[in-house]
């Protein structure tokens, strides 16, 4: 290929920020990061790399927010050892550090604060007052500067020693000591926590490996690789095509294009590169994040404590004896026996009360185990790998460019129309092939074309392209191509292909047809070949052009080619059609519907004919219902006018004329209101059987 050649491409990994040079040494059995890949799903995979002799625990530091995915992801390979366990520290080791003691972290802001916090701890000072007691308060004063030099804030401390109540002023005294060694540990423990803790956002993983059981003493490669969010590496790809023959057809000429394809990735794992592996993955693997890192409590329902309830038994109001009881009713028959006889008797006592019940004994509420929710889990998809054959050393935060591919690809020159584009010129563009000579597929990503011309290359445009798969081919378009020119017109029609009657019911078969022409002025002094994307519709068949080979079809167009000489005007004609169904029912279709269908060329003479007989009996259905609309509204007229008369009768004088012609009136109406009625019942009876004899025709009627 011309230019650049593809070794020499591959000896080219340009940073763009310079990279400071990099120690390469490793302390013996550390991790050292060995290979880096890319992937356009948004991660990177990361493998650092150790030889060991023995059980081994190898040290990674990760970022805080890398945790997370580290923990999702993280794999160990040991050639010939075994794995252990991978630790860490928690994810708050501060918070962790200050859980059991018995001050807080805000509370190292000041002494005051902290010497608050330890109320009643013994302490011990040393100075001008050497004093020993227990914690009481601390408690801040302002003191007057002498000559208005303003205040200034002094704590005053209160002891309990032995000879009671003493106070000291925190800032005069030289030292001040907890007397408890526990209490000055636990100090020293926390204050060390603050000083690992401040600035640090990085977590250390403990990975631990064990020896194997035979000859434990050998060295072996033990490798540790995780996956974590990474920025998306980008391609870029550059074309550089032959210059064109003079009055060469645009499209006739089926030669190459120079390609060269670029990543461009970004350093910001928080480390280093040295001397790394580098590929570049693209595909659209599955990838998410699950919050590994963080504690989580399963939610138990709380059962309340079961508690006796209090007895309160009633109190003994004594208990009669079982013979008494028998005498005291043998008593009561004989009273009862003596009241029935007439003789008087004394009034029997009411019986004891009955004993109260004890509430039953309430179990306790068993309790559930809580249920876990398996993991889902996921397959990653195909994708294609692009591995740079030399070490690369990128500092961290650097930006470089690395090739991925230099080779000649097959390269067509064309116009592509698309209407909702550019409405009156198509677009310059090529159709790439990535055919059987293309190595692999290519990931997507933005092409700057030139072009030779005289010798030399010329910029003529920028295009996108999308993924290109092996044995596929792409069109890029890269500029609006005015040398030629595009006027569409659209017309729609309607055919009416099939009739059917049937039980009253007229079904049509009607194909509407979208006919777009396009005329296409060709260049003035050269030959095109122009694409014309037609817009697909759902439901529709493309039906023009019929000739030829079928044309390729796009997710929402079909590509037309077409072929325009120099300085000619070609006319395309492109036509969908689709049919549909449309289904009336005679005897609710107004005449003139029907006779606008009777009158149809597009019918068969049957059809026709049969469709002239229900529009003559349908015109004398519409007839008798006309006259039976004019005869109610003529009778609700009447009804109006008498309604009025009434009203006016009320007002006026009963021997007056005006009052003699109104009653005159009201008779003629009245005598008018008797032969509506009996006209009105005609007429609804002619209605009815019009109807009838129109519904009988028609279910007779088949065609």
């Amino acid at each position: 290929m011309s230019g650049i050649t593809k070794a020499a491409l591959f000896t080219l990994a340009v940073p763009l920020l310079a990279a400071p040079a990099l120690a390469a040494d490793q302390p013996p059995g550390a991790l050292a990061l060995k290979r880096v890949l890319l992937s356009t799903g948004g991660v990177g995979y990361f493998e650092h790399e150790a030889r060991v002799s023995g059980d081994a625990a190898l040290t990674l530091e990760v970022r805080r927010d890398q945790v997370d995915d580290v923990l999702k992801s993280i794999v160990v390979y040991d050639d010939r050892g075994g794995i252990g366990t991978v630790d860490l520290p928690g994810q708050e080791p501060l918070e962790t550090a200050f859980r059991e003691l018995p001050f807080t972290p805000q509370d190292l802001a000041s002494p005051s604060a902290l010497l608050n916090a330890m109320k009643g701890a013994e302490v011990q000072t040393s100075g001008s007052r050497a004093v020993s007691g227990r914690l009481l308060s601390v408690t801040e004063e302002y003191t007057q500067l002498p000559n208005g030099g303003g205040t200034v804030t002094r704590n005053r401390v209160s002891l309990m020693t032995a000879e009671g109540l003493r106070q000291l002023v925190l800032e005069e005294t030289d030292s001040l000591r907890f007397a408890d060694p526990r209490v000055q540990a636990q100090l020293d423990s926390a204050l060390a926590a603050v000083a690992g803790a401040a600035g640090k956002e990085r977590r250390r993983l403990t990975i631990r490996t064990t020896a194997p059981q035979t000859d434990a003493g050998a060295e072996r490669t033990v490798r540790v690789a995780y996956v974590v969010a990474a920025p998306l590496w980008k391609a870029t790809y550059r074309l550089t095509l032959p210059e064109s023959a003079p009055g060469a057809a645009k499209g006739s000429e089926g030669g190459t294009g120079d390609l060269q394809g670029w990543a461009v990735l970004e350093n910001l794992s928080g480390d280093d590169w040295k001397g790394v592996e580098l590929s570049v993955a693209s595909g659209n693997p599955v990838t998410f994040r699950q919050a590994l890192y963080s504690a989580y409590f399963v939610n138990r329902p709380e059962v309340p404590v079961e508690v006796l309830g209090r007895v309160l038994p009633p109190p003994d109001e004594g208990a009669v004896a079982a013979d008494v009881m028998a005498k005291a009713q043998d008593s009561a028959v004989r009273s009862r026996a003596a009241t029935e006889s007439g003789a008087p008797t004394a009034m029997a006592a009411p019986p004891p009360p009955a004993p109260a019940m004890s509430a039953p004994f309430a179990g306790a509420m068993p309790q559930r185990a809580a249920e876990t929710t398996p993991a889902e889990s996921t397959e990653a998809t195909a994708q294609v790998l692009f591995r740079y054959p030399q070490p690369v050393t990128l500092a961290n935060g650097g930006t470089m460019m690395m090739p991925i591919t230099a080779r000649a690809i097959p390269a067509e020159r064309l116009s592509l129309y698309q209407p909702n584009t550019q409405p009156r010129h198509p677009l310059a563009a090529l159709r790439l092939s990535n055919g059987d000579s293309g190595e692999t597929g290519l990931p997507p990503g933005v092409l700057t074309l030139y072009e030779r011309l005289g010798g030399a290359a010329a910029y003529v445009g920028d295009a996108r392209m999308a993924t290109l798969p092996a044995g596929e081919s792409r069109i890029l378009s890269f500029a609006v191509d005015q040398a030629v020119t595009v006027d569409r017109s659209e017309q729609p029609s309607r055919t009416l292909s099939r009739a059917t009657l049937a039980d009253g019911v007229l079904q049509l078969t009607v194909t509407d047809r979208q006919t777009t022409t396009y005329r296409i002025a060709g260049a003035a002094g050269e030959d095109r070949t122009v694409i014309v994307e037609h817009p697909r519709r759902s439901g529709w068949e493309l039906v023009q052009p019929s000739d030829g080979a079928a044309p390729d079809l796009t997710a929402d167009a079909y590509r037309l080619p077409v072929a325009v000489p120099a300085g000619q005007t070609v006319t395309l004609a492109v036509a969908l059609e689709r049919p549909r169904i449309e289904r009336f029912g005679i005897s609710e279709m107004s005449p003139e519907q029907v006779r606008a269908y009777a009158s149809s060329t597009e019918l068969p003479p049957a059809a026709r004919e049969a469709l002239g007989k229900v529009a003559t009996l349908r015109g004398a259905v519409a007839d008798k219902e006309r006259r039976v609309a004019d005869l109610e509204r003529e009778q609700a007229e009447i009804g109006k006018e008498q309604e009025r008369l009434r009203q006016n009768l009320a007002t006026l004088p009963r021997d007056s004329d005006l009052f003699k012609r109104t009653i005159a009136k009201m008779g003629e109406q009245e005598t008018r209101l008797d032969g509506l009625s009996r006209e009105l019942t005609t007429a609804r009876k002619e209605a009815d059987t019009a109807r009838n004899t129109l519904r009988d025709q028609v279910r007779g009627m088949t065609f």
